[in-house]
């Protein structure tokens, strides 16, 4: 049990004695209750609201209800002092014996430190990526993909049990193209000039193996033949090569799904069907005309009967039709079908979406919220893009793709820890900027050297000292000071972070967070510099050494911790 849960629960069990004791009414809801640090770390190591968000539903004064509270914290053992600030906050000290056995709590477990049980095993689809098959990852879509397998570890790591999902968009008229792109690809192979590339079509040279590999298939079978007997093959084909390109580029990154589901199977086996004729058995779908578009009228415009989802029941701005005039599916309609297969093996669902799909989330919603007669929590992440620079210059977008930079040349370029590090250094909805020269820089401004160098200089500590003969084995931690415990407290928080982080589903919050703690060693460590006493290593003390490295050991285990749910590898020497 972590400390912040031990302490809430210490509170828990306080009012529970003031329920009894009849100071509190009882039946008060206690669910907006927390436990946290203080926002100034001089008024204490824990601060409580409780006082604060039951007085109102007790009918009670606040500040009585924290006297009270307090009264009963202050007999705990772990506790040295407990204050009532302001209005009703309760502020709580602790013994620094608390502090010290937390380091050994670190120690204990290790790389389990910091894992919990609140996710109780719920069952969490992450959907992240899902580029059309198209061609090679690019860098458009490597932010998406970083934050959502970040999140998706940060979810194990809380207690979910996770699967990672790609939807291979492979039932639209991007695919025919794909399939043209191919065919002409492979009549190139087969000797002919095609010279340029058609306008419309996909020019990159990632599918001169795939013409190559079509020509010794298949010969000159279908070089003059006409469209419709080689498209649905050359379809199948291309969108096969271009999900194991995909699949090479996204394992270059350290990512990969557990499932791939295709919307042309979905469509196949009668989805969109399923989900219609359930939402049409609730009264949710109705034949009916959309509204003429807003502004000006389209020549060719003319009222069409369609089926429409009664989106606007769920918050929607309108309601949405599921299939066009010609009868096929809309974009909105397959999707609906493809959330409502997902919500069948899953509690929640989650999407990683980039920031342009901003202005469908409120009718994917809707259905999900429809379908699953609001059971299924869904939430979207919307990731904004991003900005490729070289020393603040924008990088011009041509490469062998045909015109833009592929994801696997930026990782071999600057590596994968620095890239995925980097795509978490903001808010997932904050624009950023990707400088090439920067993210290698080895400055305190850039927070991978920075956290990457601390775990280092914790490496070489331990080596160093092995050199001297000195181990952290039986160290006397009660030599440790007050400036050394405060790195524990903040050590201590990485449980807690976790669990906020994977209740908000922010996976960027673990890259603060570390940064705060490599942060704060490097600043005891540089004490060290023109007080020889303050430092880690001292060869002629082997007794405040050993404390020193256990404390050391334990800022590097967490490091390890939170860089593994980041998909990032702790180094333990910098280049």
């Amino acid at each position: 049990m972590t400390l912040f849960i031990r302490f809430a629960a210490h509170v828990d069990i306080a009012l529970d004695t003031l329920t009894r004791a009849g100071t509190l009414p009882a039946g008060v809801d206690r669910r907006n209750v927390t436990v946290e640090p203080p926002r100034d770390a001089t008024h204490g190591d824990l601060a409580t609201n409780a006082a604060m968000v039951l007085a109102k539903p007790a009918g009670m004064n606040p500040r009585q209800l924290a006297e009270a509270l307090a009264g009963e914290l202050r007999a705990l053992e772990e506790v040295a002092e407990v204050n009532v600030a302001g209005p009703g906050f309760i502020n709580l000290t602790l013994h620094d014996d608390v502090w010290r056995r937390e380091i050994d709590a670190i120690h204990a477990d290790g790389e389990g430190y910091g894992r919990s049980t609140a996710g109780q095993g719920v069952r969490v689809n992450v959907e992240y990526v899902s580029a059309n098959p198209t061609g090679p990852m690019h860098m458009g879509h490597c932010r998406g993909a970083v934050v959502g397998d970040a999140l998706c570890s940060l979810l194990e790591f809380a207690g979910h049990e996770v699967t990672r999902e790609y939807y291979v968009n492979d039932a639209g008229g991007q695919v025919d193209v794909l399939a043209r792109s191919a065919h002409l690809r492979y009549r190139e192979a087969l000797g002919e000039d095609v010279g340029a590339v058609p306008e419309g079509l996909y020019p990159g040279d990632y599918l001169i193996p795939v013409g190559r590999a079509l020509a010794q298939e298949f010969g000159d079978r279908y070089a003059a033949a006409p469209e419709g007997d080689w498209l649905a093959l050359f379809r199948t084909r291309a969108v096969a090569a271009m999900l194991v390109l995909i699949k090479d580029d996204l394992a270059v990154l350290g990512i990969h799904h557990d499932l791939f589901s295709s919307e042309a199977a979905l469509q196949a086996a009668g989805k969109p069907e399923a989900a219609e004729a359930v939402l049409r058995a609730r009264d949710l779908i109705y034949d009916g005309v959309l509204e003429a578009p807003k502004g000006e009228t389209p020549e060719d415009w003319e009222p069409v009967e369609l089926p429409l989802f009664r989106s606007t029941q769920f918050g929607d701005d309108q309601d949405r039709p599921i299939r066009k005039s010609n009868g096929s599916w809309t974009y909105f309609g397959a999707d609906m079908a493809y959330h409502f297969q997902k919500a069948q093996t899953a509690d929640q669902l989650i999407d990683i979406w980039g920031a342009d799909h901003a202005g469908t989330v409120k009718r994917i919603q809707a259905a999900v919220a429809a379908l699953t007669e609001g059971k299924t929590r869904f939430d979207v992440k919307l990731v904004q893009m991003v900005r490729l620079l070289r020393g603040g210059e924008p990088v011009k977008m041509s490469k062998r793709a045909g015109n833009f930079v592929t994801l696997a040349d930026v990782v071999r370029e600057v590596g994968k820890d620095v890239v995925r590090f980097t795509m978490l250094t903001r808010r997932a909805d904050a624009q950023m900027d990707f400088d090439f020269a920067k993210v290698v820089e080895a400055s305190k401004e850039n927070p991978v050297f920075y956290v990457q160098y601390a775990h280092a200089r914790v490496h070489s500590l331990h080596r160093r000292a092995a050199e001297a003969g000195i181990g952290a084995e039986g160290a006397d931690l009660s030599l440790l000071d007050a400036e050394e415990l405060a790195l524990v407290k903040l050590a201590a928080q990485f449980p807690r972070v976790v669990q906020t982080a994977a209740a908000a589903r922010e996976p960027h919050r673990i890259a603060f967070y570390l940064y705060d703690l490599a942060a704060a060693f490097h600043a005891t460590w540089n004490v060290g510099n023109d007080r020889p006493d303050r430092r880690f290593l001292i060869s002629d003390d082997p007794a405040i050494t050993a404390a020193r490295l256990s404390l050391a050991a334990a800022i590097g285990q967490i490091i390890r911790n939170g860089l593994s749910i980041m998909g990032v590898e702790a180094v333990t020497e910098m280049h």
